[in-house]
């Protein structure tokens, strides 16, 4: 593994062309690099999100106890969280949470067609 490489995340979806339209339009990521009815990669930055159908290989080969990944998501960096709540919420994109403030910043959960959360995060300035 070279230190140069794009970090990538997987993430299960039911219908990968929704994702893809999910992805690239509401939350800023290039179109696929790699498409296919199964499967399809997604760049925003150093990321690159790897959504895997039905049919894939990594959708299959999940473990069924592990089928409900729990917390995890992927977390997309904002200068203006207000904005691109209100951008998304224009877009008749739901949130799943409301805005949370902690010691880091604030935050607010999307998700994806698939269920799939993405934390979209605001730095505290200062």
């Amino acid at each position: 593994m070279t230190s140069d490489q794009v970090a990538s995340v997987r993430y299960i979806v039911d219908d990968v062309p929704a994702a893809v339209d999910f992805y690239t339009t509401h939350l800023g990521f290039a179109p696929p690099e790699i498409s296919a009815p199964a499967f399809a990669a997604v760049t925003r930055g150093p990321l690159r999100l790897l959504l895997a159908g039905p049919g894939s290989s990594g959708a299959k080969a999940t473990p069924e106890t592990y089928a409900d990944a729990g917390r995890n998501r992927i977390n997309l960096a904002t200068d203006d969280l207000d904005a691109e709540i209100d951008r998304l919420r224009a877009a008749g994109v739901d949130f799943v949470s409301d805005v949370v403030s902690g010691p880091g910043g604030r935050q607010i959960l999307v998700a994806d067609p698939a269920g799939n959360l993405v934390e979209l995060f605001e730095p505290r300035q200062g």
